[in-house]
């Protein structure tokens, strides 16, 4: 039941901005109910005797002189077992749990349990009477369908020793351990806008594995580092995020739909459920959380969408597990904060947007981080941020791509003439970029030659868009022979290497591995046509060698024959080129 500490009344309506008097108890970003149909909302300024409070819901119909009770709480997140596989709202409210009965729309006011009471969970102890424990320690686990062994810690502010721990079915709000007499449970409440606490923050050393050959080869991201996809309508961003989401090396996923199109949750309310897990077999869903909010629900929840995603992120971190955060886009969530500011009257900046967008944003971005996780045994976990940026008309100079794109490690642009050519992924590899160094990594597991590889694919494809700007204007003929065959070998490194399908089931995702043997047939190739140009072979005959074609489809190479595959095309590359 939650607790009233005032109650006043609503003097002014804005929109979703309520202003409200004779709450003299309210407090900075507390809850509070507004109006007869008790909707949520959360204080952001109080000047004078005056509360201004921001609803999350639908304010329609509400008037002036209705009730205002004041929480004394913030928004919090309820965390435990039962949040895998779950559809959220903004304000994480379970979504099947909010409409009226045989309505389709949400109720006013619903506030249903963020997580089931009902449902019990086989708890497992680790720890036995007379064990002494600290925040962050591994108190026992359970099962979280056949992916996930949810890790039960020990909560901030409860130091001592065992007194019980009670194996078997229990509710997330029964007692399953007492420490010095005081009672633990499997549940926890965190507030949306405080960072959860580690012990220690770690460097970037590992990369995510996307599964995106482009992203993987040239603009790698760190496991606990962040990145962002801008680019322009229809250039595949939302396609990109749910491939990531879907085929990344994350332990856990949390995507978080914020200010999108209805039709495109839609999409991936209804594809989510049916996908498996390739790792474990067992459906995608049982490591996934889907937070949705869309572009026709309230303006201010999306503010408190992407709060939600960074905190249930964060605790499934600190349980030592790899979390991937999808933020779908970070645009609609900076056009939010830039529509209650301006009904607050505050002092606009640039585009409109509030002058505390960049500190919002540095904020949000900065609970990313691969960390040593507070407690015993030892354990990391990270957080990887990926959001979208949905620039208007492509403008990578407005306000929210620039302050993202300084705060971001990878710079993922996407082009809007590479999607018109219907070349996807989008990435523009003369735009983008990575800041993390994964190279010692790469050549570590994958191979010693990854890095000079990466080099020359990298040093190619920016010779080959130099070269691109004079044929536009005098035609390939103006060409020299060797950079002819800079020219070809560049097209193979676009078209058949960079270039991937996330609608084809073998070429929806690379593996790192066949991905180093496709840039090695590559490589080979160029290597190849450089020794037959300096035999006196004409370029044209080269460049126009039959085998060359055989490079497409290296995509569709099966996965247990990716080594003997490209043994065989290199062969009969070399052979066709020195039989020229």
């Amino acid at each position: 039941m939650t607790t009233i500490i005032d109650t006043g009344r609503v003097a002014r309506v804005s929109g979703p901005v309520i202003s409200a008097t004779g709450l003299p108890r309210a407090r900075l970003f507390d809850v509070v109910r507004v109006g007869a149909e008790r909707l949520l909302g959360e204080v952001i300024k109080i000047d004078g005797e005056v509360v201004v409070t921001q609803v999350f819901e639908d304010t329609t119909g509400l008037r002036v002189g209705e009730p205002v009770e004041a929480t004394g709480e913030p928004l919090y997140a309820e965390l435990g077992p039962g949040l895998l596989g779950s559809i959220l709202d903004g304000t994480q409210r379970p979504l099947q749990n909010l409409s009226t009965s045989g309505d389709l729309y949400i109720a006013k006011g619903a506030d249903p349990p963020r997580l089931d009471r009902d449902l019990r969970w086989d708890f497992r102890p680790v720890v036995e009477p007379g064990d002494r424990v600290g925040p962050g320690d591994i108190l026992g686990t359970v099962s979280e369908g056949r992916a996930i062994e949810h890790r039960i810690l020990v909560p901030e502010g409860i130091n001592g020793v065992v007194t019980a721990a009670r194996p078997g079915p229990a509710t997330v709000l029964d007692h399953v351990v007492d420490v010095d007499g005081q009672p633990v449970a499997m549940m926890r409440r965190w507030p949306l806008r405080r960072a959860r606490p580690v012990a220690n923050r770690l460097p970037l050393t590992v990369p995510l594995i996307t599964g995106q050959r482009v992203l993987d080869l040239l603009f790698p991201v760190a496991r606990g580092g962040s990145a962002i996809i801008p680019g322009g309508f229809g250039t595949g961003k939302t396609v990109l995020e749910q491939a990531l989401a879907k085929l990344s090396t994350a332990d856990i996923v949390i995507y978080v739909g914020c200010g999108e199109r209805g039709n495109e949750l839609t999409e991936v309310l209804e594809e989510f459920p049916d996908l498996t897990d390739p790792r474990s077999g067992a459906p995608l869903m049982e490591r996934t959380v889907l937070i949705a909010n869309t572009s026709n629900m309230p303006v201010a929840a999306r503010e408190a969408s992407i709060y939600s995603g960074i905190t249930i992120a964060e605790y499934y971190r600190d349980q030592g597990y790899d979390v991937a955060m999808m933020a779908d886009s970070t645009s609609r969530w900076g056009e939010a904060l830039r529509e209650v500011s301006s009904r607050l009257e505050e002092m606009p900046a640039e585009d409109g947007y509030p002058a505390y967008l960049a500190t919002r944003l540095a904020g949000f971005y900065e609970r990313a981080g691969a960390v040593r996780c507070l407690g015993t045994p030892e354990r990391t976990g990270s957080v990887t941020i990926v959001g979208a940026v949905s620039p208007a008309g492509g403008d990578f100079s407005e306000p929210i791509t620039q302050n993202s794109l300084r705060l971001a490690g990878c710079f993922w642009a996407l082009d809007t003439a590479l999607s018109r050519q219907r070349h996807f992924p989008a990435v523009n590899w003369l735009r983008s970029f990575s800041q993390y160094s994964l190279d010692e990594w790469f050549d570590r597991e994958i191979g010693p030659d990854w890095s000079p590889l990466r080099g020359w694919a990298a040093s190619t494809l920016q010779d080959e868009g130099a070269l691109q700007e004079v044929v536009s204007l005098l035609g390939v003929e103006a060409l020299a022979a060797e950079q002819r065959i800079t020219l070809r070998i560049g097209q193979a490194l676009r078209e058949d290497l960079l270039q991937q399908s996330s609608f084809d089931d073998l070429d929806a995702s690379c593996p790192p591995a066949r991905l180093a043997a496709m840039l090695r047939v590559v490589h080979q190739a160029g290597a190849a046509m450089t020794s037959a140009h300096q035999r006196g072979v004409a370029v044209t005959e080269i460049t126009s060698a039959s085998v060359l074609t055989k490079l497409g489809a290296m995509r569709r190479w099966l996965p247990e024959n990716v080594e003997d595959s490209a043994t065989r095309l290199s062969r009969e590359i070399a052979d066709e080129m020195s039989s020229l």
